[in-house]
C-alpha cells in the first residue's frame, strides 16, 4: 500500500471540491510509528480492526487486553497480544497459526485496517497493514500510519473487570445472528454516539475508521437500512474513497456499559443529493448502509467505560 491516495479517494476529494485540503493532509500519512505514537499504543486497552472474511464480507471488530498488549518493537511493526473470540466474525480469518506470536508466517498474511483510540484524551491513530496470526496474537507489518483529528470523539474513562468477574460473564456469553436488525438492535443503533466502520479498496487494502456524534446521529430507515451524516473532517476520504471502488463495509457498535458488541456487514454508498443533505444538521454528505449480516455478542469485552462527555464539535441531531 502506498502512502499516496488511490483513485477512489481522489475521486471523492474532487467531487467534494476538497482536493487542495486533501493534498495538505497527505503529510499525515506515513509508513512508520513514531516513538511518541508507540508510547500511546502501549497505553491502550483496545484496538479496532477491519478486514474481509473468506466469503468476501467486510467486518469491524475489537481486540482488548491490559495496557501493554499493543506494542511497536520497531517503527514498521505492531504486535497485538490478543486474538478474536471464537464467536467473532473475523475469528476464522485471524485464528492462531502454528507459529508463535511475533513470528511472521508468510503463508498467511491478512490485510487489516486498525484504529486505536483513547477516549479520555480524544487521541486516536489509524494503522493499516498485513497481519500474520500466531499463537496468542498478531504480528502486523505496517503499510500506513495515519494521524487523525479528535473531532466527534466522546470522552470516556475505562476500567477492566476483575478476572473472575470477566470469566463468569464470558461463561454466560450469548450470540445472536441474523440478516436484519431486531427491534432491540435498532434501539442500540439509534442511541449510539459512536461506531466504527471498516472498508476495503478494490485491491483489498483495508481501513478502519471512527464515526461519532450525538445520540440519534445514525438513523434507522428500516431493519436493513441505516443512514448517517458525513461531517467535516480532514478531507482525506479514506472511507468514502474505498466505498467508491468497493461498496462492501462493516460496522461495529460497542456497548460501552455492558461490553456487548453489535457487528453488521453489508454494503454502503455515499449520498450526494443536496436536498437530502440539507435536512441533516452538519452533514456534508450522507452515507447509506444496507445490512446483509448481523452478529451480536454479549460479554465480548472486559472493558467498562464511563458515561460520555460529548464532543463540542458534534452537530445537533434533528
Amino acid at each position: 500500500m502506498a502512502t499516496g491516495y488511490h483513485p477512489g479517494e481522489l475521486l471523492v476529494q474532487h467531487r467534494a471540491d476538497l482536493a487542495g485540503e486533501a493534498t495538505f493532509s497527505l503529510g499525515a500519512i506515513g509508513e512508520s510509528v513514531p516513538a511518541v505514537a508507540a508510547d500511546f499504543l502501549a497505553e491502550q486497552p483496545m484496538i479496532i480492526l477491519g478486514g474481509t472474511d473468506r466469503a468476501g464480507r467486510v467486518w469491524a471488530t475489537q481486540l482488548t487486553g491490559d495496557p501493554g498488549f499493543l506494542r511497536s518493537p520497531d517503527p514498521g511493526t505492531l504486535i497485538i497480544g490478543a486474538l478474536p473470540l471464537p464467536e467473532d466474525p473475523l475469528a476464522d480469518l485471524l485464528g492462531p497459526a502454528d507459529a508463535p506470536a511475533g513470528t511472521a508466517d508468510a503463508e498467511r498474511p491478512v490485510r487489516l485496517g486498525m484504529i486505536a483510540i483513547e477516549p479520555a484524551t480524544r487521541r486516536r491513530m489509524r494503522l493499516n497493514g498485513r497481519a500474520f496470526p500466531g499463537v496468542g496474537g498478531l504480528h502486523v507489518a505496517l503499510d500506513q500510519v495515519i494521524a487523525n483529528c479528535p473531532k466527534y470523539l466522546q470522552k470516556r474513562d475505562f476500567r477492566i473487570l476483575r478476572a473472575d468477574d470477566a470469566k463468569a460473564r464470558a461463561a454466560a456469553r450469548t450470540v445472536t445472528s441474523g440478516t436484519a436488525l431486531s427491534a432491540a438492535q435498532q434501539r442500540t443503533v439509534r442511541e449510539a454516539d459512536t461506531f466504527f466502520v471498516a472498508t476495503a479498496s478494490d485491491s483489498g487494502d483495508a481501513d478502519a475508521s471512527h464515526r461519532g456524534g450525538n445520540p440519534g446521529f445514525v438513523q434507522v430507515l428500516s431493519p436493513t437500512r441505516l443512514r448517517w451524516p458525513d461531517y467535516i473532517g480532514n478531507a482525506m476520504f479514506l472511507t468514502l474513497g474505498n466505498l467508491a471502488l468497493n461498496p462492501a463495509a462493516g460496522i461495529l457498535f460497542p456497548n460501552w456499559t455492558t461490553g456487548s458488541v453489535l457487528h453488521l456487514s453489508g454494503t454502503a454508498h455515499t449520498v450526494w443529493d443536496e436536498e437530502e443533505r440539507s435536512r441533516v444538521p452538519g452533514a456534508q454528505r450522507l452515507v447509506e448502509f444496507s445490512v446483509t449480516d448481523v452478529r451480536e455478542i454479549s460479554a465480548a469485552s472486559p472493558l467498562r467505560w464511563s458515561e460520555p462527555g460529548y464532543s463540542r464539535f458534534n452537530p445537533p441531531v434533528s
